[in-house]
């Protein structure tokens, strides 16, 4: 069931779940706002909420709309690419075999058979930035789940539009983007951390942030950091 609210210039897509509490989103590219709220919850009440959040989000959109974004990439020879936050030259070669991705000092070597096209090149290396975010995960988990005393039962690396990592607390699932392994290692660290706090605290509430305080006392400044760092093109298709 979805509603959509209209407070002035402020339209708010309302859709009910089985949920406890109200969840209140903005959405990127431009601040599309998206309400999760109970299914029972009266209509009159979500619009109360709303309403109480008005100043949030339009910060939040002010944020979104003078967030900085990559140029689309077409993954030509001389390209910028970046990786743990760090700048890199496409180096692309055309081989007989199976494509083949290496890091090296200065460039991001990627071979594939001739004729392939900017859009299997993107595959080849999403899957590959998955891979690097695979990688250095359990290193993460070993050194947070013992301090948190929580565990994660499964971590997914998806690209994801909208967010940079979400939590399934009821099951222990952690989903993290894939562009996490184009910035700062710190980065994703902020964003594993994050959730994993959620296994604590499903909401954000005074709870979370006072957990999230304590365990990663620098963890706005990490926000801004992520925040303040290009993200990728997107054709949005809402």
């Amino acid at each position: 069931m979805r509603d959509v609210l209209e407070l002035g210039d402020l339209h708010a897509e309302v859709t009910r779940k089985s949920i406890k509490h109200v969840h209140l989103s903005v959405l990127p590219p431009a601040g599309r706002v998206r309400v999760a709220a109970p299914t029972g919850m009266p209509l009159d009440t979500i619009r109360l909420f709303v309403v109480s959040k008005l100043g949030w989000i339009r910060t939040q959109q002010r944020k979104l709309r003078a967030q900085e974004r990559e140029t689309p990439r077409e993954y030509l020879t001389k390209e910028s690419h970046y990786v743990w936050g760090k700048r890199y030259l496409l180096d692309k070669q055309f081989v007989d075999g199976p494509p083949i991705i290496t890091l090296l000092p200065r460039s991001l070597r990627l071979q594939v058979r001739p004729g392939t096209d900017g859009l299997r090149c993107e595959t080849i290396l999403d899957a590959w930035y998955r891979e690097q975010i695979h990688d250095a995960v359990p290193g993460l988990l070993e050194k947070w789940e013992g301090r948190l005393q929580v565990r994660a039962e499964k971590i997914f690396v998806q690209r994801m539009k909208t967010k940079w990592g979400s939590c399934t607390p009821a099951r222990g699932y952690i989903r993290l983007n894939t562009d996490l392994a184009k910035k700062p290692i710190e980065c994703l660290e902020y964003i594993l951390v994050h959730e994993l706090v959620h296994l604590l605290e499903p909401t954000h509430s005074k709870r979370f942030i006072g957990l999230l305080e304590q365990c990663l006392p620098h963890w706005k400044h990490l926000r801004a950091k992520l925040n303040a760092l290009p993200v990728r093109h997107e054709d949005w298709d809402y």
